[in-house]
């Protein structure tokens, strides 16, 4: 991890089109503004994650019912299904 002090109005270049820029800083609250393509998507991490954890569960419930999908096809078939 790399770790660099900024002050207000400072910013922080991420590759040629990435810019984290210091807004204010206010106690223990800092807050930032960051330019980027409007092709990234940028989230708080909190979001972030929630996306990843909903992704995870949408990609279980896919195989779940792929199962299932697959265990009816075989009821049907041995007869069992009707």
């Amino acid at each position: 991890m790399l770790v660099l002090s900024r002050k207000k109005k400072e910013s922080i270049m991420i590759g040629d089109t990435i810019e984290i820029k210091i807004i204010s800083v206010e106690g223990d609250q800092v807050r930032i503004g960051i330019e980027a393509p409007r092709n990234l998507d940028v989230y708080r991490k909190e979001i972030f994650d929630a996306i990843q954890e909903e992704n995870r569960l949408a990609t279980q419930r896919q195989g779940d019912w792929k199962a299932l999908k697959q265990l009816l096809k075989l009821n049907v078939e041995s007869g069992d299904g009707h």
